[in-house]
């Protein structure tokens, strides 16, 4: 018997797909139109869900009250004019509250992060797998999601900005150079644009990748909110210290996390080294540092550069002299050295006696030398000692005498810099852009951060004794005598200037200069407590100065010639 072929409406299979769609539009606009209703409804039932919870949680003895609080609440709504109204309102509004949608956040990276985490997977495959594990964590081709535990995006470009991630308890995180190999993946794979920091926990086995906010470049030279024998390096990330000081930047306000250095006797750094390229700011911060020693001490420069940077401090109140030739920094230093003496004598005799320690030695003195070598060539070439010898008295002794030392140097001289000098500045600051090991050699410890390709000035690593590496941006304090210098900051720099103890110019050339300490007589016979520049006698005419001696210092009323060979 012949099969009769079913009828077309059975085995034609496109009305059956129109009939779906229009079904399914349908579908849709009645619950377009129809979804106030149903966000009210659902409302309405979670609110009757959440009573009912709330009334099975209320003991027994709680639900009279409770029955006599709602129906006095109802009493007084339906009384009220308009209270039915307001109280179907206020019932509509909580339900419509209720039954709004709560879509869940999107979790998870899309396809773009899942691909640059794929990447870094595999990329640290090769050192974090082992030959013998069982069940290695790092495999090629393995499950990323076991490895990356947490991470974060930027929303504009979609790179990473956060990540942390596991390794295997036998990789070896105690080894400088194995670290670095991590880091290195880590800072190529993430992009070298930016600036990370790697937080190693060998305890937990795991790594954090962050990355860093650039540091602030817009904070002038100004007064800061510090204590006597605190001095401010620069500033640093919020998470680093442990406290802020309030910054001003024109005429806004804002608090930024410090580098605080603190000196006096009970300092464990007293003395301080900095080096850096040239050009990277260590005359800025030397600058810095001697404005603030200024509010509180006296300050003897030492400018081996002979470039003029510290003209702006000559003659003022507190700056015993700017010094810029071998004769006159030998001359300064010795007096330098035989200040220190006199100071610890002075506090042995005051100990001795039972009294205290006299006021013309609690005064701080600070000796900042800048480019100390390129004055030891001159020296050497003109048969003279070379002045850093004459600072080992001030580095050895000038914790206990109030005597603080400064020396900035260049990087390509840094090998000239004497045994002393590298023995007792135990606060260190790096400057400029700077290999790891360069910054290691110097700090005694790799910094967690990765450089910056392109490094502003100012900006380098600071470390204080065994403390950690922090990151550092100094404030701007150019030379305000400097035309390239911006209005802005030469106002900022003057301000903080001390008055003129002696008008600009006025000193002659070939006239010694008397230095006095605070209570002590100055030539002329009136007290002062800075440094003057003693005229002499109109009777006695200008004086005379004996060969290899540029200059007379007077301390405590008495006259000690400063021998230019020390």
């Amino acid at each position: 018997m012949a099969r009769r072929p079913l009828p077309r409406i059975l085995t034609d299979r496109a009305p059956l797909t129109r009939g779906r769609e229009l079904a399914r539009t349908a579908a849709d606009g009645a619950g377009d139109i129809f979804h106030p209703l149903i966000t009210l409804s659902r409302g309405l039932r979670r609110l009757a869900v959440s009573g009912g919870q709330r009334w099975r949680a209320t003991p027994q003895d709680r639900r009279a009250p409770m029955c006599f609080l709602i129906g006095a609440c109802v009493l007084v709504v339906a009384l009220a004019p308009y209270g039915p109204l307001l109280g179907l309102l206020a019932v509509m509004g909580a339900a419509a509250w209720a039954g709004r949608d709560h879509a869940p956040a999107p979790t998870g990276p899309d396809e773009a992060e899942e691909a640059r985490l794929r990447v870094l997977y595999e990329a640290l495959v090769p050192y974090f797998a082992g030959d013998g594990d069982p069940e290695p964590l790092y495999t090629y081709g393995g499950d990323w999601t076991a490895a990356f535990d947490a991470y974060e995006f930027d929303g504009d470009d979609g790179r990473i900005v956060r990540l942390r991630l596991l390794y295997p308890a036998y990789f070896t995180d105690g080894e400088a150079a194995a670290r670095a190999r991590i880091e290195q993946v880590l800072h190529a794979k993430s992009g070298r644009a930016r600036e990370y920091r790697f937080d190693w926990d060998e305890e937990a086995n795991t790594l954090t990748l962050t990355v860093l906010e650039a540091l602030p470049t817009d904070i002038a030279a100004q007064r800061f909110v510090t204590a006597p024998g605190e001095t401010v390096l620069g500033f640093t990330d919020p998470e680093s210290v442990q406290r802020t000081l309030p910054v001003t930047d024109g005429e806004t306000a804002r608090d930024e996390p410090p580098v605080v250095w603190r000196t006096g006797p009970r300092s464990t750094e007293p003395h301080l080294l900095i080096l850096g390229q040239p050009g990277a700011g260590t005359t800025t911060l030397l600058r810095s540092l001697a404005l603030q020693a200024l509010q509180h001490g006296d300050v003897l420069i030492i400018d081996g550069g002979g470039t003029g940077e510290f003209g702006a401090l000559a003659g003022r109140g507190g700056v015993l002299g700017v010094e810029s030739g071998p004769s006159g920094a030998l001359a300064t230093l010795a007096w330098a050295a035989q200040e220190t003496e006199r100071r610890l004598l002075a506090a042995s005799r005051a100990r001795q006696a039972g009294e205290p320690a006299p006021d013309d030695i609690r005064r701080p003195l600070w000796i900042v030398a800048d480019q100390p070598t390129a004055l030891a060539h001159l020296a050497a070439a003109e048969g003279r000692d070379d002045p850093q010898r004459l600072l080992q008295v001030p580095l050895r002794h000038g914790r206990a005498a109030q005597v603080t030392v400064v020396v900035a140097e260049q990087f390509d001289s840094a090998d000239l810099l004497s045994e002393p000098v590298r023995a007792h500045t135990r606060a260190r600051v790096v400057l400029g852009p700077a290999t790891p090991d360069e910054v290691r050699a110097v700090l005694g410890a790799e910094p967690h951060t990765t450089p910056t390709p392109v490094v502003p000035p100012g900006r380098g690593y600071a470390r204080l004794g065994a403390g950690p590496v922090l990151r550092l941006q100094v404030p701007a304090t150019p030379d305000p005598y400097d035309e390239a210098t911006g209005e802005a900051h030469r106002r900022a720099v003057l301000a903080l200037l001390p008055e003129r103890t002696v008008p600009a110019g006025e000193r002659p050339a070939g006239r010694p200069v008397r230095m006095t300490k605070t209570g002590a007589q100055p030539a002329t016979g009136e007290a002062s407590g800075r440094a003057t520049v003693a005229e002499p006698a109109p009777e006695a005419g200008p004086p005379t100065r004996a060969p290899g001696m540029p200059g007379s210092i007077t301390v405590n009323g008495t006259m000690r010639a400063a021998n230019a060979e020390g």
